[in-house]
Formats: structure tokens, sequence, C-alpha cells
């Protein structure tokens, strides 16, 4: 990425003036916490770059983005981003706040597609999809399922699989047997983002920019209704599931989409193995590993890292959803 092209340096512990916080009604009253950067820039040609919507994993947040959502917006792209339902600032499932969970997948993906339904209508094209970690198997089951359809998908790090010691063939009936064997709500883990991880390890599992790690931090004590611990049993059964779902036969090759799949090599959360087999399986599929510089947060890596991600996503929306002309 050349000098000129990096995006300008924000304040990423306050959200930027451009920006708007509002909720957005499920079809079933639910709220939906939302960030919108409204109206891009046109270019001098009358020509607009598009729209973005982007969706951050389990136990995240928008803020965590606000760095490059902004950066987005400065190039011309008219910006979103959500909360899933039941967490940050979108509410919670269980009475206790710190457990995430979810009845089923399928109602973040019914939530998604509602939302892109109205969305769509209101912003310019073309349309993307951009989803982060648990935010990317979601997108990409919902962009599979034909429930909606970007001009182009991307996946940072995506949720396709789990790094863990339990083949992923029984991972399915030993989350059933972990419900089974006491309360499916309770916490299926302590501490960080995996079993085992303490504070310090959870730092590095995330990211090597100590700077961008210590915003997530500042923000969960800000705004303390952001702060979401460890899944529950009956969540890691639901993404099992949602997981299997995916494997099935013909799903991921009827994927009519442009699809960039940016991975780390030694990501210590979600499996590289499921990411390639997932990238093998689509029709139009690019994928970006990255070697040792890159942890699970790929989009809030070291600014080495970071630049190199942000001009290989530029170059496939670039190529694979260019501006549009303004009617």
């Amino acid at each position: 990425m050349a000098m000129s092209d990096r995006p300008l340096p924000i304040n990423r512990r306050a959200i930027p003036d451009p920006a708007c916080e509002s909720m957005w009604l499920t079809e079933d009253g639910a709220p939906i916490r939302r960030i919108d950067w409204p109206g891009a820039p046109r270019d001098g040609e009358g020509l607009r770059r598009g729209s973005i919507l982007f969706l951050p994993g389990r136990a995240d947040f928008y803020e965590k983005y606000l760095e490059t959502l902004d950066g987005w917006h400065r190039q011309g792209w008219r910006v979103t981003a959500l909360d899933w339902r039941w967490q940050a600032g979108s509410g919670r499932f269980r009475a206790d706040p710190k457990v995430g969970d979810v009845a089923d997948f399928s109602i973040w993906i019914n939530d998604l597609a509602s939302f892109w339904r109205d969305w769509t209508e209101l912003v310019p094209g073309p349309h993307v999809l951009v989803g982060h970690s648990m935010g990317g198997h979601l997108v990409l089951r919902t962009v599979a399922e034909g429930l909606v359809r970007p001009d182009a998908l991307v996946l940072s790090a995506p949720m396709l699989g789990f790094v863990t010691a339990v083949p992923e063939w029984l991972q399915l009936t030993y989350a059933g047997l972990m419900c089974r064997l006491g309360d499916p709500g309770r916490m299926a883990w302590t501490g960080g983002e995996r079993p085992g991880e303490d504070a310090d390890q959870r730092a590095r599992d995330l990211t090597h920019d100590p700077a961008r790690y210590a915003d997530e931090l500042w923000w969960r004590s800000h705004r303390p209704q952001l702060d979401l611990g460890p899944a529950s049993w009956h969540w890691v059964r639901k993404a099992c599931e949602s997981l299997r779902r995916l494997a099935t036969p013909d799903l991921l090759e009827s994927v009519n989409v442009p699809v960039l799949l940016l991975a780390a090599r030694h990501d210590a959360l979600v499996s590289l193995v499921a990411i390639e087999r997932a990238a093998a399986r689509l029709p139009d599929a690019e994928l970006c590993a990255f070697g040792e510089e890159a942890a699970h947060e790929i989009l809030r890596e070291c600014d080495a890292v970071r630049e190199r991600v942000l001009a290989t996503i530029a170059d496939f929306l670039d190529r694979k959803a260019p501006r549009s002309l303004t009617r």
C-alpha cells in the first residue's frame, strides 16, 4: 500500500464524527445496535464507490473495528456495521450477561437477511458483505443458503472450523453430551476465547499489537454493556450444527459470488485447514494466508500486517466490485 493510500489515523477510542449510532428493530422487535457512516463522497467522474456491511465475531463489537470502518469510509465507501443479536449492544440471550449464547444460528442468519433487504434498498451499490470470525461463518452461510447476494464477500479469519483437541467428527457429539451432563447454559470454558487461556495468552492469540488490544479493554471498561465472556455449551452445540450445515455437499459449490478469504496460518482459534477446504469448494474464491506475523484479528494487527490486509481487500474489491455509475 502506497503512503498516499494509507487511511489517515483516527482516535480509536472515540466514535468518528461522520458516524451515527442507532438501533434497528428486527421483524420480531429485537433491538440491533448499528453504526453508519452516511453518504460516501463521490469522485470527480460521477462514480460512487459503493457500500460495505461489516459483521463482527463472537463476543465482538463494532468499536474494535472503528479504524478499519472509518478508513473504508474515507476511501468513498458507505459503511455500516452491526452487533449480532444477544451480544455487545444488542442485548443478551441468558440472564447472565457474561455468557454468550443463541437459540440457534439460523436466527442470526435470518436477522442478517432481513437487514440486508432493508439496507440494500437505501444504499448505493456495489454492495459488499464483510464478516470476521463467527461473523464470517454467518455471512458465508447466509449467502450459501441464497438469502442474500452481495456483489462481493470478504471473510476475515472465518470460523469454519475450530482449533481444538476434539476431532472434527466428534465435536457435535461431544458438545451434545456436555449439554446433557449439566446446564446447557453454563460456560463451556472460563477465561478468554478458548479453554485454558489466560489474559496474556488471549492478547497473543488475537493480535500482535498491544495498543490495539488495549483499545478493546478500554471500550469494555467505558461501555460495560459490550463485555461478554465465554460461550455456553449450548452455543458450542449450535455452532457445531451450523458447521455441519456448511459441510452439506454442493452448498458452498453453489455460491455464485466472488469471495476473498483472509486467514492466519498460526490462528489459535479457527482452523486454517477448514478455511482452505472451504476456499477449494467455492467456485470464485481467493485465499490469502498470512504467516507468524498475524494472529486471529487480522484487521487489528500491527501496521505492517494490517496495511497488507487492507491492500489485499482493496485490490479484490477493485477487481470484483468496481465503482458504479451515479444515477
